[in-house]
């Protein structure tokens, strides 16, 4: 397949996913496209606005259409980094030993709604921040890596 081949076929599959996504999002193609232009780039979003006006409708519908794993964390001043990121629990094998697992948070997924992120401490977003940037967490002492394709959208 030449240049041009591959980017007609870019072309068609990037209106099809737009076209799903529209079913549920009428009327902000800007912000649709953004978002959908950012996935594609490697980037994530942040998007302001007032409650109502479909920022969780966007990100579940384009999570939907990819078929791909979708969770929303909402972020209050009480969330700790933890919560984020999963922790290591502690638990009784059948022997009776005391064993540690890890039970993954949130941020495990492949798009993330980080909703009203602007509220958590500095030290919970800095979690988020190092999944943005790196794809990658660090929890319990050890860094675990996310599975590709990961987005966050901000809120």
């Amino acid at each position: 397949m030449n240049l041009e081949e591959r980017i007609q076929h870019f072309r068609r599959q990037y209106e099809a996913l737009r076209g799903e996504v529209t079913k549920d999002i009428v009327g902000q193609k800007e912000v649709v496209d953004g978002t959908l232009i950012a996935m594609i780039a490697g980037g994530n979003v942040l998007l302001e606005g007032v409650p109502g006006t479909g920022k969780t409708r966007l990100v579940r519908s384009v999570a939907r259409s990819l078929d791909l794993g979708f969770s929303r964390i909402q972020f209050t001043p009480d969330l700790m980094p933890a919560d984020v990121t999963g922790a290591n629990i502690i638990e009784k094998d059948e022997k009776g030993n005391n064993t540690q697992r890890f039970v993954p948070g949130p941020i495990f997924s492949n798009i993330v709604l980080a909703d009203e992120i602007n509220r958590a401490t500095p030290k919970t977003q800095s979690a988020l921040l190092e999944a943005m940037q790196e794809h990658r967490v660090t929890a319990g002492g050890r860094t675990r890596e996310l599975g590709e394709p990961f987005f966050v959208l901000a809120t």
